[in-house]
Parts: C-alpha cells; structure tokens; sequence
C-alpha cells in the first residue's frame, strides 16, 4: 500500500492514514501524482502541493557505513535489540535501482479511463469472483468482526497485488536503509527502517521474507511498516502476522485499516450521476460536502431513493467532458487506503463488477491528451504569472493548482471543473 505512518501509537496512526499512498505498490499500475486527491490537512505527508524533501544535502552527507552505525545508534535507543539490527543489516549495500526510483518522475501519465480499464480488466474481476468463492467462510469471519464489506477487500487485494501474486521482490530493509541514507524523504523512510526492526523483533516474518516494493511496501495488502504495526491482525490464529503468505491475514488487516478509516458496512462508495444543464462546475470539490438532498435539489440526476442526509461530494475525474460520480465515506475510507481518486474510484468500480455491476454510462473524453510532466510546471507557472496562487511550481495537481485553475476558468467564461487541459495551457500561453 504505500510510503505512510507516530508520539507512539497516535503518531503512527495519524502518519499511517496520511503517508500511505505514497508507496503503494497497485498491480494496476497506478496513475502518476497529477491524480492524486491531496489533502491539505495532512501536512506532515506527501498531501500538499508542495512534496516534502529534507533529503541531505551531498556536501554534509555520510557514507553509508557511517550513516549504519549513528543509526544503530538511534535504533538501539528506540528499543531495538543489537540482534535483531546486526542480523537485519547483515551484508546489507545500498540498492542504486531505489534512489533511482525514488528521484524518477514520470514525463507522461495515463489518463483515467486507460488507468480505470486495466484496473477492472475482465481477468481481474474473474479471479475476484473465484476469489470470493473460495474465501467465502473467512470472509464470512472478517466481515463480522470488521464491519467492512468483502468485495471492497478483495477490491483491494486485487489492485495492491494482483491477489497476492506481485508483491515485491526487494528486501524492505534494504531500500529503506538506502532510502533513510540519501533517498528524497530520509526521516521519513528511518521511521519506516525501524517499523522494519520492529516486525522483525517481533518474530512475524524473518528478514530474508520481508520483502517488497522498492519503497517499503510490504505483502498482499502493501502495508508500509508503520500501517503494519498499527493495523496488521493474525487472523488465522498462527501467532505470526503474516500479510505475506496469510491470505486471510492479508484481507483482515485491510478490514481493520478500512474500518479505522470510516468504513460503513453495506453502504454504498458512491453513484454516477447526471449533471443539468448550466450547472456550476465549480461545486466538484472533494471539500465541499452536502447531503444528497442537496445535490437532488442542484438539478442532480441517478441519485438513489432514500439516504437524503447522506454526505456527499461531486468527483469529475476527467473534467466536465467526462463522467460526474458523487462520492460517500465509503470512498473517503479507500482514500485514506491510498490517496487517488482514480485509485479509488477503481476500488468502487471493482467491487461492484464482482456482482455484475461497475459499469460507467457516461462517455469519456478519449480524444483528450493528458498533459504532461513538464506541460504541468508549465500550467503552474503561467498560472502565477496571472495572479492566481497555484503553489508552488512542482508538476502535481493539487488542491491549489485547482482552485487557481478554476479562477482561470471563471475568468474566461469557462466551466470551471478544476480540470487541467491542453486548451487551458494554450489560453495560458496566449495571456499577455
């Protein structure tokens, strides 16, 4: 799942909810950071439109081998044995193909429908039947004790690993050693390095097994370490927390983290719905919510009978051309699982195409091209040239650049979804 997670206990909670979705390892290949739904909230994480970086600087960095002993150190005085850490370090080198991944910043990203196909492709949302077939009695015995429903697990599992089949091959301690040495985000990936040394004193997996993404995210559910420690359950009473090779472990620590999340069992993640005419775009915001009778009221077509209060928020994923969905606490839940909205609508669409559900009704705009990395910075900039605040130029399209976009947007009479486009950069690039 993720680079995500605290004082002790609070603080791992708070960081897990937030820096999860940095790390997370999806199998159906994730979207790249313009789809992800940022939370200004949560500023000590990676959800602000500006990314952390306290990385060293090369002048005053250490060697590696200096940096191992200061942090044995450190790892000592947090309660780690000098066995368990001389053991987990043992031949233990830096992993150039992590630094590597980690400074990397794809140039071009897919656009969600592309992204949203191979999420739910036919081969998935098979196995995810079978699945629920043959896991039906455990399933039966973590939706009892959780509250959260299975498809929404298998969901999950099916896009975090493939159903436990690409989990990672890398050693966790290894990348996180490289990553707390001179990755972009040291101190937060040295408080992932000793979550490590944690699990691994505490006897559930063994260091050659502790295996992962290149970014520390761990098992068939990808758990970041800190997620781990605070949610991860021995659900088939082997006395080992084993999200590795424990099916049923796996499902029922992702249960508890979705039903520490807000999970509401038989709830529904969302709907699509139709938008009237003339409606004013600007209200498709993930922090404007109002109940659905609001929206009902607003010209709102598709929504269900019943649940008036309910909560809601209008989601545009590709702009105003595209599909209009209204999103619950069901989809905030999996957005704390791993900050995307494309991730999350593929958690939605998923589960309910087990049941023979998850179509979408409305057209995409396939003819639209995304823009790219470097068109983004491009966005960003131009649009501080023209007063409006988009934060700091860093190619990420976040709650700032959105609201900056939308101004853009109202200026020129357009409706204003937030959406970044080529023919907004091309109004951009035509402002004196």
């Amino acid at each position: 799942m993720y680079y995500t997670f605290v004082p002790v206990l609070l603080l791992r909670t708070l960081v897990a909810a937030s820096a999860m979705s940095l790390v997370v390892a999806c199998a159906a290949e994730p979207l790249a950071q313009t789809e992800l739904v940022r939370n200004a909230s949560a500023s000590t994480s990676q959800r602000s439109d500006s990314p952390v970086v306290d990385a060293q600087t090369e002048s005053t960095q250490p060697s590696f081998s200096q940096w191992r002993e200061q942090f044995r150190v450190e790892a000592l005085a947090a309660g780690i044995s000098a066995e368990t850490f001389d053991r987990a370090f043992a031949g233990v080198r830096p992993d150039p193909a992590v630094i590597e991944a980690d400074r990397s910043q794809p140039e071009f990203t897919r656009p969600v429908w592309q992204y949203l196909e191979g999420a739910i492709s036919p081969q998935r949302v098979r196995s995810g039947q079978r699945l629920l077939d043959e896991h039906a009695a455990s399933l039966d015995e973590i939706e009892a004790r959780y509250a959260v429903d299975r498809e929404a697990l298998v969901a999950v599992w099916g896009l975090e690993s493939s159903f436990g089949q690409i989990m990672g091959d890398k050693s966790v301690i290894r990348s996180l050693a490289t990553l707390a040495h001179e990755g972009r985000r040291p101190a937060f990936a040295k408080s992932q390095l000793i979550a490590a040394l944690e699990i691994l004193q505490h006897g559930d997996i063994t260091v050659q097994q502790m295996r992962g993404s290149w970014a520390g995210a761990m098992g068939q559910t990808q758990f970041i370490p800190t997620t781990y420690n605070t949610h991860a359950v021995d659900f088939d009473g082997d006395g080992r927390r084993d999200i590795w090779n424990s099916s049923v472990d796996a499902l029922a620590s992702a249960a508890h983290y979705l039903q520490a999340s807000g999970w509401k069992q038989g709830q529904p993640w969302g709907f699509e719905v139709q938008l009237p005419t003339g409606f004013d775009y600007a209200l498709a915001d993930n922090e404007i919510r109002k109940p659905l009778a609001d929206w009902r009221r607003l010209g709102l077509r598709g929504l269900p009978s019943g649940r008036d209060e309910a909560s809601a928020s209008l989601l545009l994923p590709a702009g105003h051309r595209g599909p209009a969905f209204l999103i619950l606490d069901n989809f905030r839940a999996i957005l704390r699982y791993n900050n995307s909205s494309a991730y999350a609508l593929a958690i939605g669409l998923l589960s309910e195409s087990f049941q023979g559900r998850g179509r979408v009704a409305g057209s995409w705009p396939r003819g639209e091209q995304p823009l790219s990395r470097s068109e983004r910075l491009e966005l960003q900039e131009r649009l501080l040239a023209q007063g409006f605040d988009a934060g700091t130029p860093d190619g990420i399209i976040g709650a700032n650049t959105r609201r900056a976009i939308r101004g853009f947007q109202q200026r020129l009479g357009w409706p204003a979804d937030g959406h970044p486009t080529q023919e907004l950069l091309g109004q951009l690039r035509a402002q004196p």
